[in-house]
């Protein structure tokens, strides 16, 4: 006689505790692991940015160079590089093991909300409320960025890149996806602004979300709406 197969569980969220670390920041901006997950970033609104052991919860390292807020922040693959931007209109490269400023880049006209390593670290992308999203050459001296992608018409809120494709969400109520490498932008008109965007794991969606607190996934080649 055969047993029934036990019904496949759905996936959890989590939902078990496991540390609260008091940043002693201000405001908390932004919290970021790095790709391995080992350590976390924190933005704060003491202008400064706190490296963390997610093991210990101990503080490695406290960057202190922008000059307003840090809205959010970003870590090299390799780990030993960061990035991050500021109401103060900057993107700063940080040395992780020193904690010193690289370099320091300028350009935007407002404040950048949103800042992301491509995939290499060799290029930081960064959104800002001037709706703009500018790409800089990582290894370059000059303080010009690589491109600048000017096709919203308001705040830049969120990015994310995953390999020759950058995805970004406006205020403008649109997300938008580039093809990097064939040189192609498509865009999906979601009527409230967009606070939040990232592809599926697979990589054949994306997700957003917006201020009239909906989720939405869309497939990433049709637009097609396929949850909400």
């Amino acid at each position: 006689m055969a047993f029934p197969q036990p019904k496949p569980q759905p996936p959890q969220l989590p939902q078990h505790l496991l540390r609260t670390i008091d940043c002693q920041q201000g405001a908390v901006r932004a919290v970021r692991f790095n790709v391995d997950g080992n350590y976390l970033l924190s933005c704060g609104s003491d202008k400064s940015l706190k490296l963390w052991s997610v093991g210990r919860g101990t503080l490695l390292k406290t960057y202190s160079g922008h000059g307003y807020e840090v809205l959010d922040a970003d870590g090299s693959y390799d780990n030993s590089q960061l990035c991050s931007c500021s109401s103060d209109k900057t993107v700063i490269l940080w040395d992780v093991a020193t904690g010193q400023v690289t370099r320091k880049l300028r350009g935007h006209a407002g404040k950048v909300n949103c800042v992301q390593f491509n995939e290499e670290g060799l290029v930081i992308l960064s959104g800002s409320i001037d709706g703009t999203v500018r790409c800089w050459d990582t290894r370059s001296r000059r303080n010009e960025p690589i491109q600048v992608l000017d096709e919203a018409r308001d705040s830049i809120s969120s990015l994310k890149v995953a390999q020759h494709e950058l995805l970004t969400g406006s205020v403008d109520g649109r997300v938008r996806r580039y093809d990097l490498r064939m040189g192609q932008l498509h865009v999906d008109f979601i009527s409230s602004p967009i606070t939040c965007v990232c592809f599926s794991q697979d990589g054949q969606c994306t997700l957003s979300s917006s201020l009239d607190s909906t989720v939405r996934l869309l497939d990433k080649s049709t637009g097609e709406m396929l949850g909400e």
